[in-house]
């Protein structure tokens, strides 16, 4: 069960850094408007990334 936890985190981790990356590319390319949008995207990957971590967390925490 926690293996299982820990890969769904990682996976919104993952989207989260990808969404980041793409933000940056568009700011780079001077596209603020879609930067925004995929920067606000980020936002959300990383707060449910974050709540699936500490998920993970808690249940290898309990399984020690």
């Amino acid at each position: 069960m926690p293996k299982e936890a820990h890969t769904k985190a990682a996976e919104h981790h993952e989207t989260a850094a990808k969404s980041h990356r793409t933000a940056a590319e568009h700011h780079g390319k001077g596209d603020h408007a879609k930067a925004k949008e995929e920067s606000t995207k980020a936002q959300g990957h990383s707060k449910t990334a974050r709540e699936h971590s500490e998920t993970a967390h808690g249940k290898s925490q309990s399984h020690r």
